[in-house]
């Protein structure tokens, strides 16, 4: 950091100094953009006032100012009154209609009370009828403005008592640092709550405005200090808690939606922790069922819940193994091949409740991320990836799968397929090196994990596109995938926009592309929902394809701002 000098004056305040600072840094400054940047900052007109102020403040505490009198509003009250007997005119009414004004008055409060040094709350004197032998009493008095007092009380099911329950993290309680989890609650505002059930509690504390006192035992359980919520979880499902039974307090609940990020600030209680939407600046917290909880009670409800699994069309649309097409050269050739074999159902083990997730920017040496896409049979996904890879061939690429089948004689070994051996392929099968494969016509059609890492190896972005069920074994510290799901509009759209539309169907061996019908359409819509319901909580982002250009435009700027900006991820990724 270079000197800086005074000028002439020698002692030159803040205010100069800051306004100078820019041009003394200039010749230290590498680029026109940070010197911009400096530029524009130390320009900024809030900074300047707050700098001013600094300075007003910083001169007033050196002369250490006496207040000229302690009462100014009392003096403006017995003016207003003289005033009212002299006789009247214009400056005499405009003096007293000033007087009178809510601002001025309070201006003149706030004099007095900075003036008499008068900043701590009044409180109130100790109750007379504390019996000698009775346990040790706080009395708490707290200033309750429209935010709830952050605190949850409970019956204690031995003694009757009312404890505190919990302390909710940056509520009003918790900042008064004066009420403490396993307090039991004695009085509110001078009613006495041992006989009273906590609903009739809260609804005192609700009625009640202003100051609100507590009479206190305080616990005798120290209390372990607290860290500040350093833990960051993606929500993978949606929580509304007033419409949750098993909440001790709703109003105190926390509302989320899938993928939103929440901040964990306790986890105190096995059941319910705390938490807040992450770079929300209100500092309150609430209330959230915790992964054990939320697991447990969908554990219960998951019997009753119909899976439907992933209906192929019976049409053996084309769309069903894009991956394959996709890679392929001749586009004539391209049609449906295969079922896969692995199945399209549910996995009921996976109970998505909440993922612990960390900042992660992708660094210029690392490779990029794998992208999936996901999406129904006939949603354009497709036509999609291929606007992708014209896009920019050297930047996107696809897998190049392999196939038991023989090669033709316009096909080149590592082109359009992969071509090996039955036995190579069942080997590699058995020992886990496909993300998909399936069977048509007796032979074998398969991406493999290798195929996915050849085109990251040559520094592009692997366009993939598989099932749905397929995704959560990509998800590894290896590819850190990101995951887009090509959502359908609704069904009237889909009439209106692809009445004139084609899909490759392979009914015959010709793979003639036919029109669509509306038993495509439901099945496009009802596949789409059944994926979403399913497997939503990993997706990173959906794209509806109403309009092809649209979606097109949506999808490149999200894999332009997938290359440079901070995303959320599993810690597991980074940490394992």
């Amino acid at each position: 950091m270079p000197a800086l000098s005074t000028g002439s004056g020698g002692d030159t305040g803040l205010f100069e100094l800051l306004a100078a600072l820019p041009a003394q840094l200039q010749p230290h400054v590498d680029s026109q953009e940070d010197l911009t940047f400096l530029w524009d900052m130390f320009g900024e007109k809030s900074l300047h006032s707050l700098v001013k102020i600094h300075e007003k403040l910083h001169y007033y505490e050196k002369q250490s100012p006496a207040p000229v009198l302690h009462s100014a509003a009392a003096l403006a009250d017995d003016l207003a009154e003289e005033l009212q007997t002299k006789p009247s005119s214009g400056e005499i009414r405009e003096l007293l209609k000033l007087l009178s004004k809510p601002n001025v008055k309070a201006l003149l409060s706030v004099h007095d009370t900075v003036a008499q040094k008068n900043y701590d709350p009044v409180l109130p004197p100790m109750p007379d009828d504390i019996d000698d032998d009775e346990d040790s009493v706080k009395i708490i008095r707290l200033v309750k403005n429209r935010e709830p007092l952050g605190a949850t009380i409970k019956k204690d099911e031995h003694t009757g008592a009312i404890i505190v329950a919990r302390i909710m993290r940056g509520g009003a309680a918790d900042r008064s640092g004066l009420i403490h989890v396993g307090d039991e609650l004695r009085e509110v505002n001078g009613i006495p709550v041992e006989d009273k059930r906590p609903e009739e509690i809260i609804q005192i504390l609700a009625q009640s405005q202003g100051a609100i006192t507590f009479k206190i035992i305080p616990s005798i359980k120290e209390e372990t200090p607290s860290k500040e919520g350093k833990v960051f979880i993606k929500a993978l499902f949606d929580y509304d808690p007033t419409e949750d039974r098993a909440i001790p307090c709703r109003e105190a609940g926390l509302a989320f939606r899938k993928g939103d990020i929440l901040q964990i600030m306790s986890q105190d209680d096995a059941t319910w922790w705390q938490a807040k939407h992450e770079g929300d600046a209100n500092p309150r917290a609430g209330l959230i069922p915790s992964k054990h909880f939320q697991e447990r009670r969908l554990a219960v409800r998951r019997p009753a819940i119909l899976v439907q699994p992933l209906k192929v069309s019976n049409r053996k649309s084309s769309g069903f193994r894009r991956s394959f097409r996709l890679s392929r050269k001749d586009k004539k050739t391209n049609k449906s091949m295969y079922e896969c074999k692995k199945s399209d159902q549910y996995d009921t083990a996976d109970v998505p409740t909440y993922e612990e997730v960390t900042p992660y920017q992708r660094q210029t040496n690392e490779k990029y991320r794998l992208v999936v896409l996901v999406g129904p049979v006939g949603v354009g996904l497709n036509e999609l990836k291929r606007k992708l890879l014209i896009s920019d061939t050297q930047h996107y690429g696809v897998t190049v799968p392999h196939t038991t089948r023989a090669r033709r004689s316009q096909e080149s070994d590592g082109v359009e397929y992969i071509f090996i051996s039955k036995h190579l392929f069942e080997t590699d099968v058995q020992n886990n090196k496909f993300i998909e494969y399936g069977e048509y016509k007796n032979n074998y059609y398969g991406t493999s994990i290798d195929s996915v890492r050849s085109v990251l190896a040559r520094n592009k972005v692997c366009l993939l596109d598989v099932q749905p069920h397929t995704v959560k074994h990509l998800r590894t510290l290896e590819f850190k995938p990101f995951v887009i799901f090509i959502k359908p509009p609704s069904i009237e759209r889909l009439r209106e926009t692809r009445k004139n539309a084609k899909m490759i169907s392979s009914r015959d061996d010709q793979g003639a592309a036919k029109p669509f019908t509306e038993e495509d359409f439901q099945e496009m819509i009802q596949s789409a929902q059944i994926m979403e319901n399913q497997y939503g909580h990993l997706f990173d982002k959906t794209i509806v394809n109403d309009d092809l250009t649209v979606a097109f435009h949506e999808l490149k700027t999200t894999f332009d701002r997938l290359e440079t900006d901070a995303h959320w991820v599993p810690v597991s990724w980074l940490h394992s």
